[in-house]
Parts: C-alpha cells; structure tokens; sequence
C-alpha cells in the first residue's frame, strides 16, 4: 500500500509540478519519505535517515515526511527534526501539491476522504498495476496502529478501479495487484451513492477486461472469506491461486483478545476448504508471538495451525506495543527472552516445512510472468501460484509468461529451465 501510495505523490508531481525523479540525493530538489508505523523499528530508523538525508542533500532542497507515521506524529515531527518542510498524513497524499508549496505545511486528517479522487498515472512497473481498491480500516485489532493512522474504511467507486486496470492493461501490464487493508470486505460503505457490489463482484468485473491476464490482491481477512469468495476464487481462472490469510494466532483465546472476530477453528475450515477447493494454492499468512498473556498452551494452538496448514509462506514477529492501541496498555506482556524463544522455535519449524514444501516442486512445469532482471543473467517471475522462479535469460523475457520446468528449488527461488 505503502508502494502505491508512493506511486500516486510521484503522479501528482510529475504531472502538477513537473518533478522528475533522480537516484542522485545531490540532485534533488525534494526529497520524500514514505512511512510506516506498524512496528516500533521503522518509526525509530526515520529519524536516522532525515537527518541524513540533511547532511546530504543540497542547499534550498526540500524534506517531506510522508505516510503512516506523519499521520501518528504529525507537527511532532517538526519537533524532533526541525529541517523538515512539510508533513502529509497516509489519508492525504492528494494534497502534496499543496505541501510542496506551502511552508510547513501539516495535514494528518485521517479521514479525510480521497476514495473518489483520480490520480494521475505513474507505476513503477510497466509489468504490473497496483490498484487500491479501499482505504482505511473499521478493524479494531487491539495491537494494531492503523485505524490510527488510515482511518475508518472506505471503498473507492467500482468504475474508478475498472478504468484504472483497464488503462493499465492497454498500456501493457499484464498483471493486476488489489490493494486495501481487508480487500473482501470491499463495497461495505462508499461516499456516495453507489451500486450494491461485494469483493466477488468486484473480482469477475476485473477479470473481464481485456488483456488482464493475472489479478493478486491482499490482503483479505479471514472473517470475511466466505463460501462466494473462495468459489469465486478457485474457479476465476485470471485470479492467481495464491492466498494472504493472516492469522495472527492460533488460539481462539488469544484472538479473542486481539478483536479479530473469528476463531482457530473458522481459520482452519476456512484455509481447508481452500485447498481442497484449489489444490495449487500457495497460502501465507501473518502471526504475532508473544501477544500479551498467551501462554505456552495458546502458542501451541498457533503451532498446531502451522501444522495443519502448512503455510508456503509466514511472516512472523514478535509482539510490539504501538501507541493508540488496547494492548499496549494491557498488563501482562511476555518477557523478550519467552518471546525470542517461541519465534525462533516458530521460524525454524516452518522451514523444515518449506523446506518439503520446496523439494516438492523440483521438476514442475510453472506459467511464469517474467518481470524482474537479477544479478548474474538472471531473470525472475512469479508462477500463477506466486512461487519466485528465475531462470537464466535477457530483458526479451520481460512481460512474457513462459513456461519454466524447476531444477534447483531453494527457499526463497525456484530455478529452473525454460521449457
């Protein structure tokens, strides 16, 4: 989200202020930084790298704080680094025309309402367009910063999102990424009046465009996956068959706790009916450790789903208190030296996973949609399924789907042949 965000400041320069950008920090005339706040670490990393980019950069340039973070700390940030010229909230990113020319210039309002506003156009890929589908979140999750920084959720209008894939389409990329915090609750509530549609909906209209040939999205929430959703999704067949289902815990208990609004037994029939609904699906997910209180037995309960479930793919953290949010007040956080132990025991136990997981694709032929020039003469897809596939190849490969027959799996690439 944070990548198109990116994408749509540098539309609204080039096109209002005739911004051009540069790799040359001695060059720039405006220097940006675009901001999470999901986790402590890169709240901390972005005052290190203002004032860097101070030392660095040239006399008269500007320094725009950006995104999630701007939005938690807002006229604060003017504060701790007093040589920044302007700070524009994740919700307000149509306003940097505005904060370029303006002085000090601060707007954090996180509900300012961008849904039916047009950007121009600008992808950092001409393989791939991704496409925000709703902004904010109506989630609670008590560790979750978001609803903070986003606000609350807002689809954006069904045709803004068909003439955006459909431009994209025209003018070559292949692949089509939707983007919201809970993708499949998309078409709950929109500005103004507005023609009843779902996710589902939303996902057949896409993929009658022409020259779409690939639809991703993330990320969906497993509450709202119901049985339309994953029919729709097994047997669309321009949707890929890989699936972001974050878990977060694998205990009822625990979930409760963290407001996520469904249970270790509905993740679990959910994600079972998704393989057995699409045997090829690659599925990841997100899980916290350590949330504060779970014990031993309710970290097993996560363990168990891993097991069950046999993840492709986990992103996985310890537990990190943010501000704004329930559970940072709650009493009982975990000792970092009980929290270390279970991610590690966590991480190493799914790559003993992925490791079958990966050895099970040696000699598979993929439909690989090349996009990316590696080190080496290497050139990189994703299979239809997501697996990361490079084969040896020039940038004629670019923009093509060619079939690939596997040889050499490894964790993170599956290396193969041109078949």
């Amino acid at each position: 989200m944070n990548v198109r965000d990116s994408e749509h400041i540098i539309a609204e320069l080039k096109e209002k202020e005739n911004y051009e950008l540069t790799q040359d920090i001695g060059e720039a005339d405006l220097i940006l930084i675009n901001t999470c706040s999901v986790r402590e670490k890169p709240v901390h990393k972005l005052f290190s790298e203002v004032g860097a980019f101070e030392k660095a950069k040239k006399a008269g340039a500007k320094i725009g704080v950006c995104g999630c973070t701007a939005s938690h700390l807002g006229s604060e940030i003017f504060k701790k680094a007093p040589y920044v010229d302007f700070v524009l909230g994740a919700r307000n990113i149509s306003k940097i025309t505005t904060a370029v020319n303006t002085p000090k210039f601060v707007s954090t309002d996180i509900n300012y309402d961008e849904s039916d506003y047009a950007f121009g156009e600008f992808r950092g890929s001409p393989f791939k367009s991704y496409i925000n589908i709703s902004i904010g979140c109506d989630k609670k999750c008590t560790y979750c910063i978001v609803p903070h920084t986003r606000g609350d959720e807002i689809s954006i209008p069904m045709s803004l999102i068909l003439s955006e894939a459909k431009k994209a389409a025209d003018s070559g990329a292949k692949e089509i990424f939707l983007l919201g915090q809970n993708v499949n609750n998309y078409g709950k509530r929109f500005s103004n009046a507005h023609e009843k549609v779902d996710f589902s909906d939303l996902l057949v209209r896409l993929s009658e465009i022409d020259g779409v040939e690939r639809i991703r999205f993330t990320s969906p929430h497993p509450l709202h996956m119901d049985d339309k959703f994953l029919e729709v999704f097994s047997k669309n067949p321009k949707i890929c068959k890989s699936m972001h289902m974050p878990l977060q815990s694998g205990n009822t208990k625990v979930l409760r706790e963290m407001k996520r609004g469904y249970t270790k037994e509905w993740f679990l029939d959910r994600a079972l009916k998704l393989r057995s609904l699409a045997p090829d699906v690659s599925i990841s997910t997100d899980i916290i450790v350590a949330f504060p209180g779970e014990s031993d037995d309710e970290f097993a309960d996560t363990m168990d789903v891993i097991e069950k479930v046999r993840f492709e793919q986990i992103f996985s953290f310890k537990y990190s208190p943010r501000p704004l949010t329930k559970a940072a007040e709650f009493g009982n956080q975990i000792p970092e030296n009980v929290a270390s132990a279970r991610l590690t025991h966590l991480q190493n136990r799914h790559n003993e996973i992925l490791d079958e997981i990966v050895k099970a694709q040696n000699g598979k032929i993929f439909d690989v949609y090349f996009e990316e020039l590696r080190a080496n003469g290497g050139v990189a897809g994703r299979s239809f399924n997501n697996f990361l596939v490079q084969v040896q190849g020039s940038e004629e490969l670019l923009g093509k789907t060619l079939k690939v027959k596997v040889d050499n799996p490894k964790r993170m690439v599956l290396y193969g042949n041109l078949a």
